[in-house]
């Protein structure tokens, strides 16, 4: 089976991978912030609830369909003839990179569960440090993408 058709949708699926790259940091930016004001409001306040409604609606309505789409476009570019030259280094720390951001994903989607049913995980100061992970990931990727240093 040849994936050549992919060389002609290469701009409009490179496009469509920023945009979704893009949402997603968004969010996994922002998840973890949401979650120090949480840790700070009284338990079982309004103000408690409010950030419930909101964190589920980020990682629900963004984050999740955005990391979908960031890998089924990327999946789609890797696959795309002449786009990575396997020889090289570069792709493999942008990959466990990736993985990396997935893996962290994963464990704001649980955060966030935890939450919504009164469980305070964690603490501020414990969210405000993985409110840093994405920033170190990104500054990782997008070297790895653009700089290709081997």
């Amino acid at each position: 089976m040849t994936l050549d058709f992919l060389s002609h949708f290469y701009p409009w699926t490179k496009a469509l991978h920023v945009i979704s790259v893009i949402a997603w940091m968004a969010a996994l930016f922002y998840l973890p912030r949401l979650f120090v004001y949480h840790h700070e409001t009284a338990a079982g306040s309004a103000e408690e609830a409010r950030f419930v409604v909101m964190e589920r609606r980020l990682a629900r309505a963004i984050m999740g369909p955005a990391m979908h789409a960031t890998w089924t476009f990327g999946l789609m570019l890797v696959l795309t003839p002449g786009v990575v030259d396997w020889g090289a280094g570069w792709w493999h720390v942008k990959f466990a990179s990736v993985v990396g951001m997935t893996v962290f994903h994963t464990v704001l989607a649980r955060s966030q569960r935890r939450f919504a049913k009164g469980e305070r995980v964690k603490n501020g100061r414990y969210w405000r440090f993985m409110n840093e992970v994405p920033t170190l990931l990104m500054i990782v990727i997008v070297i790895m993408v653009i700089v290709r240093p081997f």
